[in-house]
């Protein structure tokens, strides 16, 4: 495979999805929103949004199966395409600026390509595997800053399992105290690119899906950043939790998290 011929018909494909989703943006009932779970709103424009894009990924890499948040698509035994039609559909729901196309192709479980398309601002984060990452095509890289406590934080909130808020409070509390300030920008595949590009020095959350962090976790590698599980034995695209990083902060953060995170699984 070609993968940055790969990357760029991915981007393509991207933008005339944003189009879409742009073009609903204020239209929706509430007869067009409906809930997956509590607090987990899914509306047509997601599951339209996700059945173009399957469409669109199948002609470029009929090889490839689909792991996609609204279900289109049949998983494959080695290449697959992760895909969240539209990561913030709660921010979109409200019109609320800050919703996501995130798109990666993985080989098991390696990222081999991504794009983030944040669909306001139409930026366009894209990297594939030893190419460096881009936003808009200019070449990006993760925050030079060495400490946690010159860092911007981002995190978000699960919408349906509480069973470790004590936790997660926990160490909100501590890293409101070691930090410049936390973000909760409601999209965790634009927390991931903005830790790519340098807006935020690290990133963490739990209870995510492989589809919210496939795309970011190789923005943020292939821009010179770090990503882990909470624990060295976790894999941050399958095991619903994820620290990513511009490197230097790393270790400094995850001692945060083991001191406050006592999570049994």
């Amino acid at each position: 495979m070609e993968l940055k011929k790969l990357t760029e018909q991915v981007e393509d494909i991207c933008v005339e999805i944003a189009g879409f989703i742009r073009s609903e943006a204020g239209k929706l009932t509430a007869a067009g929103i409906t809930e997956k779970s509590a607090n987990n709103l899914v509306t047509h424009v997601d599951h339209t949004a996700e059945d173009r894009l399957v469409e669109a990924l199948e002609k470029i890499l009929p090889q490839a199966g689909f792991i996609a948040e609204e279900g289109s698509g049949e998983r494959g035994e080695g290449l697959n395409w992760i895909i969240d039609p539209l990561d913030g559909t709660t921010n979109f729901v409200h019109g609320i600026p800050c919703y996501c196309i995130s798109i990666a192709l993985v080989d098991g479980t390696e990222p081999l390509l991504g794009v983030v398309h944040e669909v306001t601002r139409d930026e366009r984060f894209t990297a594939w595997k030893g190419g460096g990452a881009y936003l808009n095509g200019r070449r990006i890289q993760v925050s030079p800053r060495k400490e946690l406590v010159e860092s911007l934080l981002a995190t978000g909130f699960p919408y349906d399992d509480f069973g470790y808020e004590t936790e997660y409070m926990d160490l909100l509390r501590e890293l409101m105290h070691r930090t410049r300030g936390i973000r909760r920008l409601g999209s965790a595949a634009a927390d991931l690119a903005y830790v790519a590009c340098g807006r935020f020095e690290a990133f963490y959350e739990y209870g995510l899906n492989s589809w919210d962090v496939a795309a970011g976790v190789l923005l943020v590698r292939e821009a010179g950043g770090r990503v882990s599980g909470f624990a060295p034995s976790k894999d941050p695209l399958f095991d619903e939790e994820i620290v990513a990083s511009n490197r230097a902060v790393h270790d400094e953060l995850l001692e945060v998290i083991e001191r406050n995170w006592q999570r049994q699984d």
